[in-house]
Order: structure tokens, then C-alpha cells, then sequence
């Protein structure tokens, strides 16, 4: 995990509220890895990524001027890449689409959760939490994977900081169930997930 200064992060913010060109290159720079890893396991579609991205710095950065450091500059940051991911699953909504492995390949390497026994090499984090409900995964992701605290991670979700930690610790099982079931058999893994979660999981799902 990429550690990061909140604090730092929150100073570069509000200097790059006056125009400060250096303050923004490096609130982007800062923050981008988190952003990306958020919004790849939010939208569970790597290929649409990196124009997810996008398009939160392009809302974060015109959105700045309001910016009054009442919370983490990562907090407000995900929170709207947070936005930015369901008005992308409001647009496709009518073409939902089964998120499968591939999708993942191309950022496996930027999560990988390593090897252990019973794993062939390069079996990611990805491939298992494609297994969580979507919104156990979203909080998995932001307390574990982008180090966020759990009152921001409840701030940027809009839940109690109780409910995050159930959804923490619930995740932590499943996936806990899935690593069990794979150092026995692979084949296993598959039907363990299936049994946890019923049914496939679309990306038009935020609950």
C-alpha cells in the first residue's frame, strides 16, 4: 500500500485553490494511485479506469475554489470520484455487464495480493473480491487498499462509521472463505464464491 499525508495532501488542495500550478501537480500526483485503485474496484471495469480518473481530477479541480479543508483533501477527493463512478453506472445502466477476470488483468499488478498455499502465481486481490457484494468491496477497498481511515471511509460512503466496520469485517470472512476453499482446490474457490454471493454481480449495482 502506498502510504500518503493527509495532512500534506490537504495543504497542496488548498494552495492549489489560488492557481498554484506546482500545489496541483502535486494534490494530483499525491493521490492519483488511490483514486485509480478506488474507482477500478468500485466500477469492477479496469478498461474504463483510467477515464474515470479523469474525469474526477476534471471535477475535483473545477470544484476546488470550495474546498475548505473541513475535511481530508482525500476524503472530499473520493468522494467525488465516489460520484463520478455511479453517474458512470446510471449511463450504462440499460447494458449492465457481468464483470469477469479479464477485466482486472490489466491491474493486477497495482494490487496483487500475493501468493500462499494452494495459489498458482498470479492470483490477484481482484479475482477475490470480485466475490463481494459491492458494497463490502467498496469498504474493503478504501480502509484496506487505500488506507483510509474509517470515519473518513464512512464520510465518503455516507454510513456510520459501525456499518463500515461491519462491512470490513464481513469482507475479511468471505474472502478469508475463498483463500481456505482455493488451498484445497481451486474449483472450490469457485463454488465457495457462488455460494456467498448468489447470482452474478453487475457493475450497475452500488448498493
Amino acid at each position: 500500500m502506498c502510504e500518503i499525508d493527509d495532512a500534506l495532501v490537504t495543504q497542496w488542495a488548498l494552495a492549489a485553490r489560488t492557481g498554484d500550478e506546482e500545489a496541483v501537480e502535486l494534490f494530483v500526483r499525491g493521490t492519483r494511485r488511490h483514486v485509480l485503485r478506488y474507482v477500478t474496484h468500485l466500477s469492477r471495469d479496469a478498461q474504463a479506469a483510467d477515464d474515470l480518473v479523469q474525469d474526477t481530477y476534471l471535477r475535483a479541480l473545477r470544484s476546488l475554489p470550495g474546498f475548505e479543508g473541513r475535511s481530508s483533501a482525500r476524503t472530499w477527493l473520493l468522494t467525488i470520484a465516489r460520484r463520478t463512478v455511479a453517474d458512470r453506472i446510471r449511463a450504462h445502466r440499460t447494458r449492465p455487464r457481468v464483470a469477469g477476470l479479464t477485466d482486472w488483468e490489466t491491474v493486477a499488478e497495482q494490487t496483487r495480493y500475493g501468493t500462499g498455499p494452494g495459489f498458482d502465481e498470479g492470483v490477484a486481490l481482484t479475482d477475490l473480491l470480485s466475490a463481494l457484494p459491492p458494497a463490502r468491496r467498496e469498504a474493503f477497498v478504501l480502509t484496506q487498499l487505500t488506507g483510509l481511515p474509517y470515519t473518513e471511509a464512512a464520510a465518503v460512503v455516507g454510513c456510520p462509521v459501525g456499518t463500515v466496520r461491519s462491512r470490513v469485517a464481513r469482507a475479511r470472512e468471505t474472502l478469508i472463505a475463498l483463500l481456505d476453499a482455493a488451498e484445497e482446490d481451486p474449483a472450490r474457490r469457485e463454488a465457495a464464491a457462488r455460494e456467498l454471493v448468489p447470482g452474478p454481480v453487475v457493475s450497475g449495482s452500488m448498493a
